[in-house]
């Protein structure tokens, strides 16, 4: 039985692209919203396996890579390489494991064309087996991607709670295409029994205020210590409200 969410008892990893990589591995700085997330939650361990640049999509040419830390887009800084070093790291299994990225796969659509190529019901036409022993340059589109990670996760961490933050907006992608991201990982999230949060609904971060004055972003993509702060106490107030 889990641990419940505001007991000292959890164990939470996180994983995702930038906006999560802010807050650091150990999750303290105040620039990343885990930071006020552990902050108000206070969980036993609180471990980010977070890298900027990635994508949940890979490429074709995408391989195991737990080492490269490059910072930017690349064919294997990919969430499936964080899923790999999460599942290598000789540690006990997390309680909850959060998982945030969208906003590359959207922002970079050009680098990842397979990304919005399958629909979720597409990426649901093979069995679980057969997903889970796919090569990861064979898993090139947004739907498939997520859940062939999060099936890795649930066979390396039966337990495990698993949560799904959609990419909050951003004045470097169109709104649609990151409603879109959200909408497949939403989707996803539901048909793998994943608690999802729709930071491009819920989140402060409006790409249209941000355009005219930014506030709760440094960049328009990156949160600023307000913003990180906000998405923090949002996510630990969801996850709150969901296990009560």
């Amino acid at each position: 039985m889990l641990c419940p969410l505001v007991s000292p008892c959890q164990r939470i990893a996180v994983l995702g692209d930038s906006n999560t990589w802010l807050g650091g591995d150990n999750c303290g700085s105040q620039r990343g919203w885990t930071y006020w997330f552990g902050q108000e939650i206070r969980p036993e361990s609180l471990r980010s396996y977070a890298r900027s640049g990635a994508t949940w999509t890979n490429t074709a040419a995408t391989i195991a890579n737990v080492d490269e830390n490059i910072g930017v887009l690349g064919d294997n800084n990919v969430i499936y390489n964080q899923v790999l070093r999460l599942n290598a790291d000789n540690k006990p299994s997390p309680d909850y494991i959060i998982i945030g990225a969208g906003t590359n796969d959207a922002w970079f659509s050009g680098k990842r064309p397979g990304a919005f190529a399958q629909s979720v019901e597409q990426a649901w036409g093979q069995n679980d087996n057969d997903v889970l022993n796919m090569k990861a340059s064979e898993v090139t589109s947004l739907a498939l991607s997520v859940r062939h990670n999060v099936l890795l996760l649930k066979q390396q961490h039966p337990k495990a709670h698993i949560v799904l933050l959609t990419p909050m907006q951003t004045t470097s992608a169109p709104t649609e295409l990151i409603a879109q991201a959200g909408d497949i990982i939403e989707q996803c999230g539901k048909r793998l029994n994943c608690h999802v949060i729709r930071l491009d609904k819920e989140s402060k971060v409006v790409a249209q205020n941000e355009r005219r004055r930014k506030v709760y972003t440094s960049d328009g993509t990156h949160t600023s210590v307000k913003g990180a702060k906000s998405n923090g106490m949002l996510i630990a107030t969801s996850l709150r409200n969901l296990f009560k």
